[in-house]
C-alpha cells in the first residue's frame, strides 16, 4: 500500500543519486521543516523537524529539477 505526502520545506543539500547493483537509479535527500507554537506557559518554541527521503526511479528526474529550482 502507498500513501501520499506532502511535505513543504527546505532542501538540505543537493540530491545524492546512486544506483543499486541491477542498476536501478536511487535518489536520497533530506528536507528540513519549521515548526513553531506556544506552549501552555506563554512559552515561545521553534523547533525543526528533518525528513530524510528516497526516491526510485521514475521520480528522479521530478526531484533533481525541483533542487535546481531553490
Amino acid at each position: 500500500m502507498y500513501h501520499t505526502l506532502i511535505i513543504v520545506g527546505n532542501v538540505g543539500k543537493d540530491p545524492e543519486m546512486r544506483y543499486t547493483p541491477s542498476g536501478q537509479a536511487v535518489t536520497s535527500f533530506s528536507v528540513a521543516t519549521n515548526r513553531q507554537y506556544t506552549t501552555g506557559n506563554g512559552e515561545q518554541v521553534k523547533e525543526t523537524i528533518w525528513f530524510r527521503v528516497t526516491t526510485w526511479a521514475n521520480r528522479l528526474k521530478f526531484v533533481t529539477s525541483m533542487s535546481k529550482k531553490a
